[in-house]
């Protein structure tokens, strides 16, 4: 099975963002995100055999306290940050402590034989995938219109363990198990 650790997010936030999306679609041809798929990745953990499920979850619950970590989700961008083929369109993610979160999964997943991230972290919700030769302009422009690029925040007291299955009309995400932040 192929797997991912992330945050949820919450209705309201989710409801922003399908406004957002709303407003956005009609200004270029890309593969949208379906609102219910948006989530913060924390590590990408990739295909995993069932019968070790259970010592990835303890490791992952065994993962260090930290308190709930503030989720500001704001600005809009692309991935790479290139005018002329970008092949990710985002939106932003402020929350301290989320890095430290992400190393410490990572960490806890190279325990378990997973290779390390090689990448900085770069939290985002990935808002669209943009194919080769997509006209963007009009997006931009749509993009320059709007009023605020401010979508809400939360107070993420968990993360969770998900999986994610393909299916004909794109990725399917179930949680597979919740981790508390803090721990009593």
């Amino acid at each position: 099975m192929r797997l991912f650790t992330g945050l949820d997010l919450p209705g309201e936030v989710v409801a922003n963002l399908e406004e957002l999306l709303r407003r956005l679609k009609p200004a270029a041809r890309i593969r949208w995100s379906p609102p219910a798929n948006l989530h913060v990745t924390t590590r990408f953990i990739g295909e995993w055999p069932d019968e070790r499920l259970r010592e990835l979850k303890a490791a992952l619950a065994g993962l260090p306290g930290r308190g709930v970590i503030p989720v500001r989700i704001r600005r809009l961008g692309f991935f790479p940050n290139n005018a002329q083929s970008p092949r990710n369109f985002w939106c932003g993610i402020e929350a301290p402590g989320l890095a430290e979160l992400a190393a410490d999964t990572d960490f806890a997943a190279a325990a378990l034989g997973i290779p390390r991230e090689k990448r900085a972290f770069s939290p985002h919700l990935t808002l669209a995938r943009i194919g080769q030769g997509a006209e963007l302009q009009t997006l931009r422009e749509t993009i320059a219109a709007l009023a605020t690029l401010e979508f809400g925040g939360f107070p993420a007291g968990s993360f969770f363990l998900y999986k994610s299955t393909l299916g004909p009309a794109g990725s399917v995400y179930t949680k597979l198990a919740e981790f508390p932040l803090t721990k009593s």
